[in-house]
């Protein structure tokens, strides 16, 4: 079973300049405009976006690219 993350909770994934960690800020479970881009979503498969720890840089990531940070 998937991991289902929660607003608040602080994840890492993995990017172009390696590991980066941050906080969800809010979770989409529909389909959704974001930088000029269509993001799919659901109620099954929702998409994060998250707050980066070291930048004010906000991610768009499905929950199988994220891992919990404890």
């Amino acid at each position: 079973m998937k991991h289902k993350f929660k607003k608040g909770d602080h994840v890492s994934w993995n990017s172009e300049a390696g590991h980066v960690s941050g906080t969800i800020i809010k979770i989409h479970k529909r389909d959704f405009q974001y930088k000029g881009y269509t993001h799919h979503a659901s109620s099954e498969e929702p998409q994060y976006e998250i707050k980066s720890d070291k930048t004010d840089h906000i991610a768009v990531h499905k929950g199988s690219a994220l891992k919990l940070v404890k």
